[in-house]
């Protein structure tokens, strides 16, 4: 399976494609080699680190308390869609300035 999107592929993408060319090409031989009855061999999957990393965060994130007031969140979606909704451009704007004055310009 493959997207190109200027013709040209990456080398790390070529060696993907020829990876999984060839394990299913391997699987396939070998389940015929399977004797009738027999189990398939399990596949295999190895992270790296920085997927690990991912993995370990989002149960870290799936964990913890949302801190969401559900509330004031559905308080919201109901002006949303009735309309009654108002943006204050001047509290906006007063926000981003104070936000750009905490970061030190």
């Amino acid at each position: 399976m493959t997207h190109k999107i200027d013709g040209a592929m990456s080398p790390a993408l070529r060696q993907i494609e020829a990876t999984a060319g060839q394990s299913v090409q391997s699987k396939a031989g070998a389940e015929r080699d399977q004797p009738v009855g027999a189990a398939a061999p399990a596949d295999q999957m190895r992270l790296t680190g920085d997927a690990a990393g991912l993995q370990a965060l989002e149960r870290e994130l799936g964990a913890a308390p949302a801190g969401i007031d559900v509330a004031k969140v559905n308080a919201i979606r109901a002006s949303l869609a009735d309309g009654s909704y108002r943006v204050d451009p001047q509290a906006i704007a007063d926000r981003m300035l104070s936000l750009e004055n905490a970061l030190g310009k």
